[in-house]
């Protein structure tokens, strides 16, 4: 992952299939497309000289439940949407159901 700071901004790069993955996981998690997004707040401190065990962050916000993300696939072709922001996308057998809003979408029956 390629970290570029200008200013106060940050930005993250993903440099491989795996680290897009997890990048966009965070920003479903982290962006709501109808209320207040989330923060990440640091936790603890980062001491490099300790071995590079990398820097933990607490996502604030976050209701118990939905720090328990467990990956579910859909077994067909299947339309998922939000019921926050009515977003609606159309997932292969196999596919991976995506947060959005914080929240897994749900299958449209």
């Amino acid at each position: 992952m390629k970290i570029d700071i200008e200013k106060s901004r940050v930005t993250l790069s993903p440099e491989n299939a795996e680290e897009k993955a997890k990048l966009e996981a965070i920003w479903r998690v982290l962006v709501d497309c109808i209320g207040d997004s989330r923060k990440l707040v640091p936790i603890g401190e980062y001491t490099p000289l300790k071995g590079d065990a990398g820097a933990s962050f607490q996502i604030e916000g976050l209701e118990p439940q939905e720090s328990s993300y467990v990956e579910v696939k859909v077994e067909q072709e299947s339309e998922v949407y939000c019921r926050t922001c009515n977003k609606l996308v159309v997932l292969n057998a196999g596919d991976i159901i995506p947060l959005c809003c914080g929240k897994m979408m749900e299958i449209v029956d």
